[in-house]
């Protein structure tokens, strides 16, 4: 089992998308950013480390959502996200694609990961709970 994290990060009614790379597993799909915890590293952690590492910026995770498990035909992973502000830095695209801040609304339109489906449903929900 392979613990990631990802970042939901919010700001201004929009939430950062990166679009996995041609070298990158799963290439093309979009994604919340995020990574591979390493070992005795927190989630806040291990977060924060992997949004500076593959986009330049600064982020502040706040709420942790309901992991979900997703089977690859050699493991699974444990996708991990949590809600995150903005806190600074300019996006540089080190690994990715490309990337977007989407309304909520948009979500729907992009092909994700398939690990990052429940994951879109359960913020799309929480959104609608918010009001």
């Amino acid at each position: 089992m392979i613990e990631v994290v990802c970042a939901i990060v919010e700001q201004h009614g929009r939430v950062l998308l990166t679009q996995r790379s041609e070298q990158m597993r799963e290439s093309m799909l979009w994604e919340f950013p995020g990574g591979k915890l390493e070992a005795g590293e927190t989630e806040h952690q291990g977060l924060v480390r992997e949004i500076k590492e593959e986009l330049g910026i600064d982020v502040q995770p706040y709420h942790r959502l309901d992991p979900v498990q997703h089977p690859y035909p050699n493991h699974t992973i444990v996708l991990i996200p949590y809600l995150s502000h903005y806190n600074g830095g300019v996006i540089s695209l080190l690994e990715h694609r490309a990337y977007r801040w989407a309304t909520p609304d948009e979500l729907a339109d992009f092909n994700w990961c398939p690990a990052d489906v429940l994951i879109v449903e359960a913020y799309l929900e929480l959104v609608k709970n918010r009001g």
